[in-house]
């Protein structure tokens, strides 16, 4: 499943996030992005471990660019842990493994 971190947009973000029964951790991210490149492995990684716990999708934010708004997104990469509807966590910048874990778990 490497690689396949599936996207997002604003018309399937709430069904796929806001209700889904999992935590979602959703990496906004940009093609343009350098450090987006460089956590797109960790993502994958992240995403790969996390059959059955919690799922991982990707929002690119030239193509959504009212969600980007929506929740204040700055700076990219972004990564936000949603659950229940709500957001329970964010780090934002390039970030590891371990971090991305406890965000799923948090």
């Amino acid at each position: 499943m490497a690689g396949k971190v599936p996207y997002v947009g604003e018309s399937n973000f709430d069904a796929e996030v806001l209700q889904a029964k999992e935590t979602v951790l959703v990496d906004f991210t940009a093609s343009w992005c350098g450090p987006c490149k460089a956590l797109a492995p960790v993502i994958d990684k992240v995403a790969d471990e996390a059959a059955g716990k919690y799922k991982v999708v990707k929002v690119d934010i030239d193509e959504a660019p009212r969600l980007a708004q929506r929740y204040g997104i700055r700076g990219v990469p972004t990564v936000m842990a949603f659950r229940g509807g709500e957001q329970v966590a964010q780090q934002v910048g390039l970030t590891n493994l371990e971090t991305l874990r406890r965000m799923a778990a948090s």
